[in-house]
């Protein structure tokens, strides 16, 4: 059980706090909730998180309604996101005994980088409506809890200034928001600020509908306009994306190529024979297509379609240490995991945190001392 803090101990950590729980109260009233629950100042102390639940919980209280549903929800009937959380649980863990669990090794790589354990922070557009410095205080929690921040392409930050404002190592997302010229341009400003890698996402031709968003006539897009940087000038060119512009960006960047929402092992064979270093398992955490396949129940077919050609990320649902530790057992190089709840960083560390302690309690229990020997488990 965590020690109970004396009461100076309190008032020292609520005083520290004190910069944070205003900002965040600024932005609930700057998304402006004129429906549902109003924006609130609560009082918010970090030692009384223990758990992903009050995480969520608290981020559920103070957040304007709006902004809760555009981080929660999903879209139309939201039936892609209950499909991704109920086949994680649905697959059962064979749990073998006796294996010397002193020195427990979690460690990977993604692209050749070195990552302690195999979770990396998850691209999120609209960060901005949590917190003030959004993507670059996610940067922060990132390096802080030893992991990779991939940033997204529909960030409210320059990436510039998110590159300097952490030391942890980084890859970009890009969303193909404008034509080829401006691309090149985007993706010569990423090379220079030292990110490692781009992953072009591929299952958002379209808009999806999100019908919390539509309930509430909000528009998340409009709300995020408040953000520092613009998004790119051509929302909707990812409508004529095609096979040959992958090939176009092999050529024009000098980094690893990746492809976020891959579904099915017929595309994930196209792009490894392109040479695509990263297969992103995605189906955007049920935010684009309703309906679609469960991410984990697509892996395994990717996986043998891949193989060792490139590394394979996969999304959707891995919010614990043994979801992450499935995804690894059924063929991911590594999980993402989404940590928007409440934009604060020492939440965010602290779930972050748990979910590593979670990692490494997971594979004694599976009669495995090292991640690679997960291989097969459930």
């Amino acid at each position: 059980m965590p020690a109970v803090p004396d009461r100076r101990s309190a008032a020292r950590r609520s005083r520290a706090l004190a910069p944070a729980q205003a900002g965040l109260a600024a932005h609930a009233r700057r998304a402006g909730a004129t429906r549902g629950r109003p924006a609130r100042r609560r009082s918010i102390v970090s030692f009384r998180f223990v758990t992903q639940p009050e995480i969520r919980r608290e981020a559920r209280r103070i957040l304007p309604l709006e902004v809760w549903n555009f981080g929660d929800g999903a879209s139309e009937t939201e039936l892609t996101k209950k499909r991704n959380r109920q086949a994680l649980d649905r697959l059962a863990i064979r749990q073998d005994i006796l294996v010397d669990a002193r020195e427990i090794d979690t460690a990977t790589t993604l692209c050749g980088v070195p990552l302690s354990w195999p979770v990396v922070i998850a691209p999120m557009g609209g960060l901005v409506l949590f917190h003030e410095e959004g993507d670059v205080e996610m940067g922060r929690g990132a390096e802080r809890a030893d992991t990779l921040q991939f940033l997204s392409g529909a960030t409210g930050w320059p990436v510039e200034t998110v590159a300097a404002a952490s030391k942890g190592p980084k890859m970009f997302q890009l969303y193909h928001f404008g034509d080829r010229a401006w691309v090149a341009e985007l993706l010569a400003r990423v090379e220079a600020s030292g990110y490692l890698s781009v992953c072009l996402t591929v299952d958002t031709q379209v808009y999806s509908r999100r019908e919390r968003d539509v309930l509430a006539r909000w528009s998340p897009r409009e709300a995020m306009k408040k953000a520092p940087n613009p998004r790119g000038p051509a929302p909707d060119y990812p409508t004529r994306l095609t096979w040959s512009d992958v090939e176009w960006l092999q050529k024009t960047t000098r980094l690893p190529v990746g492809l976020k929402g891959v579904m099915t092992a017929t595309d994930a064979k196209r792009a490894v024979d392109m040479g695509v270093r990263i297969v992103w398992v995605s189906n955007h955490g049920g935010r684009q297509l309703d309906s679609t396949q469960a991410s984990i129940d697509a892996l395994p077919a990717i996986a043998d379609a891949v193989g060792d050609r490139a590394d394979i990320i996969i999304d959707g649902g891995f919010s614990r240490g043994t979801a992450v530790l499935k995804g690894i057992a059924w063929g991911a190089r590594a999980d993402e995991h989404q940590a928007s709840d409440v934009g604060l960083r020492v939440p965010r560390r602290l779930e972050l945190s748990e979910i590593r302690d979670e990692v490494r309690r997971c594979p004694p229990a599976w009669g495995a001392a090292r991640r690679a020997d997960t291989a097969g488990c459930p």
